[in-house]
């Protein structure tokens, strides 16, 4: 496994991040229709463009599986392909971005409770709790940091 921090990001490896993304959302966040799927994959390059440190897992030299975006401290996406998860790949992302990203804070959709349940595993805890998301839809967030 070979794991980057991606410094140029071509329209290849958006192309290829944004498979996983969609994969693993389809996985794992049944609260969403299809339609809700397609519309917020429009900003999904743009987000991948954005975020300050893009961390790529890939198998195969342009073949990603797993992807993190880090910014001031905050993890602000995790994905992984549903063919890697429950094979440690997560955790290794997790702990890359706390130890070299200086990750303390992270958000999550609480309709994903096997998300929820992989950070609470892996030390942290709630702190705060909205109603709706970032763009105000009825998806209950979860701010979370490490357990002090």
């Amino acid at each position: 496994m070979n794991v980057y921090e991606a410094q140029t990001r071509t329209p290849a490896l958006i192309d290829g991040l944004l498979t996983v993304w969609e994969t693993s959302v389809r996985a794992t966040h049944q609260f969403l229709s299809d339609a809700e799927v397609k519309q917020i994959k429009e900003y999904v390059p743009q987000a991948l463009g954005g975020v300050a440190h893009l961390v790529v897992a890939e198998q195969e030299p342009g073949a990603p599986v797993a992807f993190m975006g880090v910014e001031h401290g905050r993890l602000e996406m995790l994905f992984l392909s549903p063919s890697e998860r429950g094979k440690g790949l997560g955790r290794q992302l997790l702990q890359l971005g706390i130890q070299d990203y200086g990750v303390t804070e992270l958000t999550v959709n609480e309709q994903n409770p096997q998300a929820v349940g992989f950070y609470e595993h892996l030390g942290f805890e709630t702190y705060k709790r909205t109603e709706c998301d970032e763009e105000g839809n009825p998806y209950p967030l979860l701010y979370m940091r490490p357990r002090r």
